[in-house]
């Protein structure tokens, strides 16, 4: 009984040890301000305890265009974007409920209704009254259910290999998402968050390897290791997934624009033509040899396709 009592010590003398040796901490949020949330950054007060990151460029009276990232990703992700668009439009862009350096959501459910509600918060925070909403994957998902909640301040919807398609259009995912999605390895992951994961797995989502720089993958390692954004995303990835229904897609009723890229990993092209065949009178484009995030993997040809659609919806509505 002793010997047993002796193995069983030093078992968990070895696992505390690797838990130790394996660990990576919190960032610290100062330096993650300070690196990563310079001007044009600002940290808006939204109420309730909420301050999102946000950049707001470009005109003030030009036409208004929201930029939602995907999940585990940030503001950043839309520099090429933003870049290629501030000098006709006004670019906003934030870091959403558990990402980047807005962090933890006070509420803590981080439900899609909930990222839905900021979105509106921030839209009212800033007086905007008609704007062309935007989402790649998560983000996109999430633009997909404010056109439905909110079409009154649309003026269209651009949905970048979103969020939301059925499982047949599942692809082969990337290895972090697989993690934090397996029971047990996820809340392990709150505290243990190696760097190596999160490069593989932007490789594995990124078409073109030489696009994930070290920059990036320090961007995303970091950032996600901001204060609550670990447990914020082991609880959305302990959530079932739930697509969209033919019904939900049919009341959209704002011009749409779809971006797909062909070899996306995470969704197929199958989920661009699901939301092509649901959303009445939308327009597909899908870019070859590109992956799951193509405003970074082909920043010029979606901003080409975005600008003839943006240049083809009716004027903004003037403020009252």
């Amino acid at each position: 009984m002793k010997r047993l009592g002796k193995w069983l010590l030093g078992i968990l003398v070895v696992l505390v040890g690797a838990f130790l040796l394996l660990r990576t901490p919190d960032t610290d949020p100062a330096a993650m301000k300070a690196k990563y949330g310079a001007a044009p950054s600002q940290f808006v007060d939204l109420g309730g305890g909420l301050t999102v990151h946000l950049r707001d460029e470009g005109a003030r009276d030009a036409p208004v265009l929201v930029l939602l990232h995907g999940s585990n990703a940030d503001l950043h992700t839309w520099g090429p974007w933003t870049s290629r668009l501030t000098d006709q439009y006004r670019v906003i862009r934030f870091d959403q409920i558990g990402h980047g350096l807005t962090g933890a959501d006070p509420r803590g459910s981080y439900l899609l209704e909930d990222y839905v509600d900021t979105v509106e918060r921030v839209a009212q925070k800033l007086g905007l009254t008609s704007f062309v909403l935007a989402g790649n994957s998560m983000g996109g998902g999430i633009a997909a259910r404010y056109a439905i909640a909110h079409p009154e301040r649309l003026r269209g919807l651009v949905l970048v290999d979103a969020g939301g398609a059925p499982e047949t259009a599942k692809g082969s995912g990337n290895i972090g998402f697989t993690l934090a999605r397996t029971p047990g390895v996820k809340l392990l992951m709150r505290s243990i968050t190696p760097r190596r994961v999160i490069e593989r797995s932007l490789k594995q989502t990124i078409v073109d390897d030489a696009l994930v720089t070290d920059a990036m993958v320090d961007r995303y390692w970091e950032l996600l290791r901001y204060p609550g954004n670990r447990a914020a995303t082991a609880i959305r990835f302990g959530r079932p997934r739930t697509p969209f229904t033919p019904q939900e897609l049919a009341a959209i009723q704002v011009p749409t624009l779809i971006q797909w890229g062909e070899l996306d990993p995470l969704t197929t092209v199958d989920g661009a033509r699901f939301f092509n065949q649901g959303i009445a009178g939308s327009t597909l484009k899908i870019y070859p040899g590109i992956g799951h995030i193509p405003m970074e993997e082909a920043p010029d040809a979606t901003v080409a396709d975005l600008k003839l659609f943006l240049a083809s919806l009716p004027p903004a509505k003037a403020a009252p």
